[in-house]
């Protein structure tokens, strides 16, 4: 595992909070808010991937001035008010600020103050290629020529464009280590684009499923871990960049999981956890744990679910998070299904609901910005289908359905999979091929081999009810589908 060699250096200027947003922000949670912002968005057409470390970031004053189609997005939000009224500076104040010198930042081993945002050019966003401003300023992302080409690259999956989140400007260290150089010491820049990076891979899943990112992905974790061994030059970088790193980790395990690679998600899981566990970070084990309770109810090991799922809600106790304990309980609930124990997977469901309805707060970690009522509701479905009480896990999946955030392709793919699947089981056969269908219309978007296995289970159920209505078009659908690499 890497090390992290830390020397003593002035502080960090402090960003100054964004007050004014954060109260218009009220009692929403910065997940909440986020889906607001990007509803928002849609409404003129625009597209951003907001999301709740975005908003965080916007509070504690680290963004000064947002981009252009974040800047139409909000005054559409809050109409009569401007830039400066929402608590951002004006943007005269932050163009061309950047002043250090390239060799003047890289003498002190660390790399520029950013003065305007590091939010990146997300793929889906829409501008006028012709407005120099808006180019300009969505490439302001870092703090530097070289650490903004980190989000200028893009690659092809299966016919649909989409950004890739990469590291591969801070690759430097692999190209130094490679001539016998040592790798320069990681700044503020470096940790922001490892950042970056994890909410980009996140954002991606939740649109287009796993398994045309995972192999992407890989690179950018073994960057983040050169970073750790070349050693930052203040402790707070340090911990960003070992946060940075475990998240990372946990998010490429979860690719793996997702796409069937049940051995390389376990392997990712575990370097997370090390991680956490090397710099005292409860809520990267927390996640870690979440994760590989996750995973082992998948892979057929329901007392380590159990067992794992414990350890997170150990860990995660005193960070405060009342929806963090509640999805940590759904996690044990689906272990104590795995091992066929009704009670004891009722009381975890009990304690997920209770924990839940506390609502969401500031504690809530930004990873968690897809848990909401629809994924406690899909959660209980596959607990009670792993019970075999189909009926039930029906109505919860179809419920999973409805209140799902159109955001979250993904997601919608895998409750009408399993809702699918469901009917099939519980002799509705009928209702099964709809739901079936309705997957298969968002399969052009998402690839998710384990959504692809719920799919084939289903169909093997309703070979033999071909007469029924629907299931004969539903079966010939499916055979033809491509099967996932």
């Amino acid at each position: 595992m890497a090390s992290s060699t830390v020397t003593s250096a002035q502080p960090e200027r402090p960003p100054r909070p964004n007050l004014a947003f954060r109260r218009l922000r009220g009692k929403r949670s910065p997940a909440e808010f986020a889906a607001a912002v990007r509803r928002a968005a849609r409404e003129i057409g625009e597209r951003v991937s907001c999301d709740a470390r975005y908003v965080g970031r916007v509070e504690a004053g680290e963004i000064r001035c947002p981009n252009y189609a974040y800047e139409r997005v909000f005054l559409h939000m809050f109409p009569g008010r401007t830039l400066t009224d929402l608590g951002f500076a004006p943007r005269s104040s932050v163009r061309g600020r950047q002043a250090r010198s390239t060799s003047e930042s890289r003498g002190a081993g660390e790399p520029y103050e950013t003065y305007d945002t590091r939010d990146t050019h997300d793929p889906h966003e829409r501008h006028d290629p012709h407005d120099l401003h808006d180019l300009h300023n969505l490439y302001e992302t870092h703090d530097n020529n070289e650490e903004s080409d980190v989000l200028r690259r893009a690659f092809m999956t299966s016919g649909a464009t989409v950004a890739a989140a990469s590291l591969g400007p801070l690759g430097l260290a692999f190209d130094a280590a490679a001539a016998g150089r040592p790798a320069r010491r990681a700044g503020t820049g470096e940790a922001g684009a490892l950042e970056e990076a994890v909410r980009r891979i996140r954002l991606l899943d939740d649109r287009h499923g796993a398994d045309g990112l995972y192999r992407r992905a890989a690179a950018p974790l073994r960057t983040a871990y050169a970073l750790l061994d070349a050693g930052a030059s203040r402790q707070a970088t340090a911990d960003r960049l070992y946060t940075g790193a475990g998240e990372l980790a946990i998010s490429v395990g979860w690719l793996a999981h997702d796409s069937g690679r049940f051995d390389d998600a376990r392997s990712h899981y575990a370097e997370a956890l090390a991680t956490a566990r090397m710099n005292g970070d409860a809520g990267l084990e927390a996640h870690a744990f979440c994760n590989m309770a996750f995973l082992a109810r998948d892979a057929g090991r329901p007392r380590e679910a159990v067992r794992a799922a414990q350890a997170a809600q150990r860990a995660a106790r005193p960070l405060g998070s009342a929806r963090l304990m509640s999805l940590l309980s759904l996690r044990e609930a689906g272990g104590w299904a795995g091992l066929a124990d009704r009670v004891g997977c009722e009381q975890a469901l009990v304690r997920a609901q209770t924990f839940f309805e506390r609502g969401p707060s500031d504690a809530d970690p930004e990873w968690m910005s897809f848990y909401g009522e629809a994924e406690l509701e899909g959660l209980e479905a596959q607990c009670w289908s792993t019970l075999g009480d189909w009926p039930r896990a029906a109505r919860h999946a179809r419920r999973a359905g409805d209140l799902q955030d159109p955001h979250f392709t993904r997601n919608l793919a895998l409750y009408s999979a399993e809702l699918a699947d469901d009917l099939a089981r519980g002799g509705r056969p009928d209702e099964a091929a709809g739901a079936g269908m309705q997957c298969l219309d968002l399969l052009g978007e998402v690839q998710s081999s384990r959504i692809h296995t719920m799919l084939a289970g289903t169909a093997r159920v309703l070979l033999p009810h071909r007469r029924a209505s629907g299931v004969s078009t539903f079966l010939d659908r499916h055979g033809a589908l491509p099967r996932p690499a």
